[in-house]
């Protein structure tokens, strides 16, 4: 089995097509179906349903080990040019939406400072959408509501955050210092699915409460709910730093008595070893969330665990 292979393969999963696989990887059609066919010759199994333009159950099976296997390659040369120089290589961050709003501006100049070699890739998305990226190998980590639940994942507390109920400036509660979790029960709210954490986290501190939450709507992401908090679209319950004081004019925020603090954590497989330059993205993480996250209002740091150590090698710009 070759690695140009696999790279074939996972080229025309992410791309689409023979053609723009081959675009991507720079070469000729050609090359990208004679990589496959061999392929599916060596495994006697058909990876591409040609017919359909898709992966065949088979092919996406074989996608999510290769996607490991790239991983773990890309890691090889990191690590040794952390052995020698400077540390290099890319690393792929997930990180959903409420948090990378002001942590990563922070985490790109501390990285850039300290790590200029290391390429960022971030993506910004939903807990329940990065959670699968991860464990198929499209991500080296991600910042993410805690807890999860795939079992190949393990996770890093960095912070708490306090909840807040947010509600547009007529509503009754607007001027209110703070209210019950009763108080909740007598207005709608938009929410996340059930099944998500941040849900989870606030059904579980309503439902003690005897109370039952009126959803105007079900969204799947933070963000997005902060978007129509912030046009005074309705009310939610969010993190304090969805929405930024800046922009909290079309709508106010309201402590509430007895609700719990989200978890935000950074997940990895438990499998493999992380590059060095993921290594080092997880330790300016770290550095960052523990001087620079109390900045935030209602983020409360974790304590770097005592595997956080300065684990990867940096020379100074001078000696560049």
């Amino acid at each position: 089995m070759d690695v140009r292979q696999l790279q074939a393969l996972v080229a025309v999963a992410d791309h689409g097509t023979f053609s723009a696989a081959a675009d991507a990887l720079a070469t000729v059609q050609s090359n990208v179906s004679a990589h496959i066919a061999r392929l599916e010759r060596e495994l006697g199994a058909t990876l591409v349903d040609r017919g359909a333009g898709r992966l065949t159950e088979e092919g996406q099976a074989v996608v999510d080990r290769a996607r490991r296997i790239n991983a773990e390659l890309e890691a090889i040369a990191s690590d040794v040019a952390a052995l020698t120089a400077d540390v290099t290589g890319r690393v792929r961050a997930g990180m959903i939406g409420t948090t990378a709003r002001w942590l990563v501006p922070r985490l790109l100049d501390k990285m850039d400072e300290r790590h200029p070699g290391v390429q960022l890739e971030i993506v910004d998305a939903t807990s329940t959408s990065l959670e699968p990226q991860l464990v198929n190998g499209r991500l080296d980590l991600a910042v993410v509501n805690l807890p999860l639940s795939a079992p190949e994942l393990f996770t890093t507390p960095l912070f708490d955050e306090d909840l807040l109920l947010f509600v547009p400036p007529d509503s009754p509660l607007a001027g209110a210092d703070e209210v019950t979790l009763a108080d909740l029960a007598d207005i709608k709210l938009y929410l996340p699915p059930r099944g998500t954490a941040f849900r989870d986290l606030v059904d579980a501190a309503t439902s003690a409460a005897g109370v039952q939450l009126q959803a105007k709507a079900e969204l799947d992401g933070l963000r997005l709910i902060a978007s129509l908090v912030m046009a005074g679209q309705g009310a939610a319950l969010l993190p304090a730093t969805a929405v930024p004081p800046p922009l909290q004019g079309g709508t106010r925020p309201v402590a509430v008595s007895g609700l719990p603090r989200r978890a935000v954590g950074v997940a990895q497989r438990r499998r493999g070893l992380p590059s060095a330059a993921t290594r080092a993205l997880l330790e300016v993480l770290q550095v960052v969330v523990e001087g620079e996250a109390a900045a935030e209002q209602g983020v409360h740091p974790h304590p770097p665990p005592a595997a956080v150590t300065s684990s990867v090698r940096r020379l100074p710009r001078g000696s560049r």
